[in-house]
């Protein structure tokens, strides 16, 4: 069969009497071949990874600003230089602030839970990004420096867990300058989309939303084709505390019993 299709015609095959009737079983086996392949294709882009079965997120993206922490970056009037000692969840002395001006930049509590958990490795195979529409370069500048010198463990900075998810390589959205936009669902998640290579549907997304619904229009702009699911996402408006982290994983675990 291999050698007559390649050395005749079908269209010849098909007008000869007697053989057209020889090239049914054929075309019949090839077309359930390809109907299987296709059904197999489809089924294979559409599976679920173990961790997204199990109701953990492939990827969870904090908003900074008034939701991973207590402070606006663009009210900030001084790169942050002073650190400010304390207790880490009873892990130790660390950095629990740092000083910008006159302001304490720190976690919230459900920051510090969330960062401290995923540094322990209590959610297997999840990592972790930032998308923050800081307002001008200057505020980008304090947010990252804020980021290299508070700690989540004794030694170990926000950046540091950052780096190590990501073997160095710096994956944040941070800012508004283009590429970037006011509009995460425009700028921040399609580039986290491509260069994380995770799908929006396997992601959990913590924002204030105070100036705005970044958490309704991620959700409903990113999405992915063939599960038509997008981002799960959780409001933050008093900050990422101890309750919201928790609401989080059990929106992202009910989002993830859609994938069955």
């Amino acid at each position: 069969l291999r050698r007559a299709r390649h050395c005749v015609p079908c269209s010849w095959l098909h007008s000869r009497s007697g053989r057209s009737s020889q090239m049914k079983p054929f075309s019949l086996v090839r077309s359930a071949f390809v109907a299987s392949s296709s059904i197999l294709s489809s089924r294979h882009a559409r599976a679920p990874s173990k961790i997204a079965m199990s109701g953990i997120p492939e990827l969870c993206v904090f908003d900074l600003d008034a939701c991973l922490w207590d402070k606006e970056m663009y009210e900030m009037t001084a790169m942050p230089t002073t650190k400010v000692m304390g207790d880490l969840n009873g892990r130790g002395e660390g950095v629990v602030g740092v000083m910008s001006g006159r302001d304490q930049i720190s976690l919230h509590e459900g920051s510090l839970i969330a960062l401290q958990e995923h540094a322990d490795g209590k959610y297997p195979g999840m990592k972790v990004a930032l998308a923050s529409s800081a307002d001008t370069p200057f505020a980008e500048k304090v947010g990252r420096a804020s980021l290299q010198m508070l700690e989540v463990v004794p030694g170990m900075t926000i950046w540091d867990l950052l780096m190590r998810d990501w073997d160095g390589e710096d994956v944040n959205q941070i800012g508004r300058q283009p590429p970037l936009s006011s509009n995460k669902a425009r700028s921040h998640f399609p580039r986290l989309r491509e260069v994380t290579d995770i799908r929006y549907d396997r992601m959990l997304f913590f924002d204030d939303c105070n100036w705005g619904d970044h958490c309704g229009m991620v959700a409903a702009g990113c999405r992915e084709e063939d599960s038509g699911l997008g981002v799960a996402t959780l409001r933050t408006p008093r900050g990422l505390g101890k309750k919201e982290w928790r609401e989080g994983l059990a929106v992202y675990k009910d989002h993830a019993k859609q994938f069955a």
